[in-house]
């Protein structure tokens, strides 16, 4: 998968999670994503500070994306 790919999976589980009963699915399909996103930007020599840095990162790339 691609970073941005991998992006929009993460924020989307996000905010699916934020707005359905079956959370712990969703959680555990969240944290997932997010190593994967993590491991990708370090992969991609993308610097972030700490896991919070990398999600609002993600959060940014899909919303550079959607402006493009």
């Amino acid at each position: 998968m691609t970073l941005l790919e991998i992006a929009k999976s993460y924020t989307d589980l996000v905010k699916l999670e934020r707005g359905i009963p079956a959370k712990d699915q969703a959680n555990a399909l969240r944290t997932k994503h997010h190593e994967l996103f993590m491991e990708k930007m370090r992969l991609e020599g993308i610097p972030f500070s700490d896991r919070f840095d990398a999600a609002n990162k993600a959060f940014e790339l899909i919303k550079e994306k959607a402006h493009a």
